[in-house]
């Protein structure tokens, strides 16, 4: 039996196997955080990644009361340093979904693949109990989250949602715009299986017939501190472009580090 077939006959196996593997490849353990110090230095470690120290993304009692009602609270430890934070709490029950509402790593130990590792934690919690979907946001014009949702994930954008957050003012986001893409990552289809097994990028066709492209910037980040106005106008450009495309029935089937959103017209 192929690994792929194996992991579709015992699916919650296969998702813990997946999720183990990922976390020793980045050099960490991962689980479940439901102590009160813990919820605290979740809060402070996310202060420290966002640049808010006087206004947390999310307090400690907001967590408490995550956790005690049955949402995701987990930490990534590199030996006992608590080094990232995923926090997801449920949405509306006919969804039967998690939504993943933060998630950040120190910048120090970036580039250890620990981001990837905490997603397939989460997805292996979120089928323990049964739910097959998790969503989440991301700015559409950071290339390499689309790459990361889209590629390494089979996760897939739904929906352009404009200045979302309103101006946060953080060390992330700065004073633009919060424009989001909606990500739906269903948990069983096949691609996203295979993709959480083998940890390879999923293929895409930049040529596919019918489609048409949205660029974004290669480091919007970088932008944003050098040009804010050159920033501005990608925000624009792609809100016109790719918030249309999506509003008139198109639909994100992957994503190119050259070309960008590979979006399927209606029409087609």
């Amino acid at each position: 039996m192929s690994i792929e077939l194996a992991a579709v006959a015992d699916p919650l196996a296969s998702a813990d196997s997946a999720a183990s593997a990922a976390a020793s490849a980045a050099g960490v353990t991962l689980r479940e955080l439901t102590r009160l110090d813990e919820h605290h230095a979740a809060g402070e470690l996310l202060a420290q990644i966002w640049g808010r120290p006087e206004n947390p993304p999310i307090a400690p009692e907001l967590l408490r009361a995550f956790g005690k009602s049955g949402g995701y609270i987990a930490g990534a430890f590199d030996g006992e340093l608590l080094v990232g934070v995923t926090v997801g709490f449920h949405a509306a029950p006919d969804l039967r979904s998690l939504h993943s509402h933060i998630a950040g790593i120190l910048p120090a130990v970036a580039g250890r693949s620990i981001g990837y590792a905490m997603k397939l934690h989460q997805r292996a919690w979120a089928l323990a109990r049964g739910i097959p979907i998790i969503e989440w946001t991301f700015d559409p014009l950071v290339a390499r989250n689309a790459y990361f949702n889209i590629r390494k994930l089979a996760a897939m954008p739904v929906e352009y949602l404009t200045n979302f957050y309103g101006i946060m003012g953080d060390g992330i986001n700065g004073e633009d715009e919060t424009d989001r893409l909606l990500i739906r990552w269903r948990l069983l289809d096949d691609d996203v299986t295979a993709a959480a097994v083998t940890r390879r990028a999923a293929t895409v066709d930049a040529g596919t017939p019918g489609c048409v492209h949205v660029a974004v910037p290669a480091d919007i980040e970088s932008l944003r501190r050098q040009s804010p106005a050159q920033a501005r106008e990608w925000r624009l450009r792609v809100r016109a472009e790719l918030g249309a495309a999506l509003a008139g029935g198109g639909r994100i089937i992957g994503f190119d580090r050259v070309t960008g959103y590979i979006v399927k017209t209606e029409e087609h």
